[in-house]
């Protein structure tokens, strides 16, 4: 296959260039609200399970019931997570969605309008549903939040979340620990905060599980001039707050639109091909492997996988079909990984992570939990000296005891990676609102 190039100048001026929402375009509609537990497809099976259906619900209304199989909706065939995640997301409210479902051996068609998905109402903030237009022609969804009856230009938090196509909007319907750090910041920073849906997530035009690197950049580019446009946002006082993959983003942002200050939540450093690698080996450790069998298996099977796909550019079913043995190994979907493209990662990996924590002259607060086993110890430490060869004056990275990648604080990472439950700590969403304070109180 052949290999693609990414012009480093062309990227970047390509980037550079974003646009906001104009007057005159169409509003994004809002999308609809399932009201129901539905199993994602396995083994590319067509069919969605219906688990069970809410009383009073669209579903319920139409007919549908818990232990039907959706098998499409409006004509597209669900026989893939990332398939039902963009139809899951792709629905919008108050339009007539076809369903064609089996119910025992019977076929049925059902027609369902949605309710409208309700917005996010917090106390003492008004919230303000928006959009941009990122430099790919994609619409996206913003939402800010500030406090009422401001009187002068406010400091701001711009949240850049991970890689996963899940939304950022928060609901009390929600029950994980990253929801609770959102509406954290939201409620109780005092700020203005800014969150970006990214490409078919929300009420965001595109479809995730096709949406690449650069695409997604773009949006959190167009998001950010937006916030600038805002005569209430004090726009020397903007810190960004990344997350996982966004928290790799955060310090390239910050260098580019002359940002306030940078928090770092989960981060890296090096290459996608050597934090992959990385991460196969600890959870081949953690699995109980021992060594031994640990260095036969990155040497026969994890080094050749990622080496095709991330510095060769192929995908995993061309890699696969040169060397049939990995198919044991490759736990990912022919074209995707962790529910995005291979092109994501493929873009990533030609990407200056590494160069952006280098020209970086913000501020900086680096969050890593002491059980995340998603991202290496190692590479805060190498952020750590790239600042102090450059004389960096002002960082700090604190290890929170016993947290992992997802907000939740577990007695090992082993506990974690089994997927026990955790513990939620108000401590850490308010080391992040302490850090945002201190950045805009102290960049006179």
């Amino acid at each position: 296959m052949k290999q693609n190039i990414f012009n480093p100048l062309i990227i970047s001026t390509l980037l550079s260039i974003t646009f906001s929402i104009s007057s005159n375009s169409q509003e994004l509609k809002r999308r609809g609200l399932w009201e129901s537990k539905i199993a994602y497809p396995k083994n590319n099976i067509p069919g969605a399970k219906i688990v069970s259906v809410t009383n009073n619900s669209a579903f319920e209304t139409a007919g549908l019931k818990a232990d039907d199989m959706i098998i499409e909706v409006n004509d597209i065939l669900i026989d893939t997570p990332e398939t039902w995640t963009e139809i899951k997301y792709d629905v919008r409210a108050q339009n007539n969605t076809k369903f064609k479902i089996i119910r025992g051996n019977d076929l049925l068609i059902k027609h369902v309008n949605f309710k409208e998905y309700p917005k996010e109402k917090h106390p003492n903030l008004e919230t303000y549903y928006e959009q941009v237009t990122n430099r790919f022609g994609i619409t996206q969804r913003v939402i800010i939040t500030k406090p009422k009856n401001i009187k002068t230009p406010q400091p701001a938090i711009v949240l850049i979340g991970g890689l996963s196509c899940s939304s950022i909007e928060a609901h009390p319907t929600k029950a994980n620990n990253w929801t609770r750090l959102i509406k954290d910041l939201v409620e109780k920073s005092e700020m203005v905060v800014m969150r970006i849906e990214k490409p078919g997530v929300g009420d965001s035009e595109g479809d995730c599980s096709k949406s690449d690197f650069l695409t997604d950049l773009s949006g959190y580019k167009a998001a950010i001039t937006h916030l600038k446009s805002k005569t209430y946002i004090n726009t020397s006082k903007i810190v960004v707050y990344g997350s996982s993959m966004g928290s790799a983003l955060a310090p390239l942002l910050a260098n580019e639109y002359d940002l306030a200050g940078v928090i770092s939540d989960g981060t890296f450093f090096k290459t996608w091909f050597e934090h992959m690698l990385e991460i196969e080996r600890r959870i081949l450790s953690m699995k109980g492997n021992n060594e031994s069998t640990i260095v036969k298996k990155m040497n026969t099977y994890y080094i050749p996988l990622y080496y095709g796909m991330l510095i060769q550019k192929k995908s995993y079913m061309d890699i696969v079909n040169d060397y049939p043995a990995l198919s044991e190994y490759n736990y990912h979907g022919p074209y995707h990984m962790y529910g995005r493209p291979l092109k994501y990662y493929q873009q990533l990996q030609d990407f200056d992570i590494a160069g952006a924590w280098e020209k970086v002259n913000a501020p900086v607060r680096i969050l890593r939990g002491t059980n995340d086993w998603i991202m290496s110890a190692f590479d805060n430490q190498m952020i750590l000296k790239v600042l102090q060869q450059k004389k960096h004056s002002n960082f700090e990275l604190y290890e929170y005891p016993g947290l992992d990648h997802w907000n939740t604080i577990h007695e090992s990472a082993l506990d974690s990676f089994k997927g026990k439950p955790g513990k939620w700590d108000d401590k850490i969403s308010q080391t992040i609102i302490n850090w945002a304070k201190e950045i805009v109180v102290n960049d006179l």
